[in-house]
């Protein structure tokens, strides 16, 4: 049976993208050994693991991340506080399918949507 996810994205820098996760989104560093080439990062129960692509051009990335919540509100709050910008056509609404949702890219132009169902 399938019990979890751990999706595994592109970034260019680790640092940059270690420093956006931990200090925009309030994730911390997974595991005691550091790679190279790789980051884990993780935050409540979910994980997000980044390779090393140091072509990547963002423009052509379209890497994309649902992450489902639950006090969306708060969160959303707790994001803007810490000065994370949100995506331009994703701030916090009530979408039609039925989850309250908003988003933000990542430095590499991944794109992580928070979503909690209403």
């Amino acid at each position: 049976m399938l019990i979890e996810i751990n999706p595994k994205i592109p970034m260019r820098s680790k640092a940059t993208t270690k420093d956006f996760y931990l200090h925009r989104l309030g994730f911390e560093e997974l595991g005691s050994t550091d790679y190279d080439d790789y980051l884990m990062l993780k935050k409540d129960k979910i994980e997000i693991h980044f390779f090393y692509f140091k072509a990547l051009d963002p423009k052509q990335n379209y890497g994309q991340v649902y992450i489902r919540v639950n006090d969306i509100d708060s969160y959303y709050q707790e994001l803007l506080n810490k000065g994370t910008t949100i995506h331009p056509n994703g701030h916090l609404q009530v979408k039609s399918w039925g989850q309250k949702e908003f988003s933000v890219l990542d430095p590499d132009n991944n794109l992580l949507t928070f979503g909690e169902s209403i």
